[in-house]
């Protein structure tokens, strides 16, 4: 499974690969020429990529369920704790 961190969460995607998750970061991406600015950008490059959004953007949520995409929504304290057992049950 292949997990798209959004910009909210930059440094979470290093995190994750340590911890053997096939991560990326939006903000990474963009830094390597990937036109992801806009919301609809990033979801649509997580849909071409087969990858699950991570992110605190509650925006996402009202997209992901309109859209059917795979989300992860964060907004506690014990954010890489929440994206682990999250993403187990995927």
């Amino acid at each position: 499974m292949k997990i798209l961190v959004d910009e909210n969460l930059d440094g979470m995607d290093e995190r994750l690969k340590g911890l053997g998750f096939d991560a990326y970061s939006v903000r990474k991406l963009q830094m390597e020429g990937k036109k992801l600015a806009s919301d609809y950008s990033i979801i649509n490059y997580a849909r071409e990529n087969d990858m699950v959004i991570v992110t605190k953007d509650t925006e996402f949520r009202k997209a992901s369920e309109e859209n059917d995409f795979p989300l992860i929504l964060l907004d506690d304290e014990e954010i890489l704790k929440v994206i682990i057992e999250k993403l187990k049950k995927l």
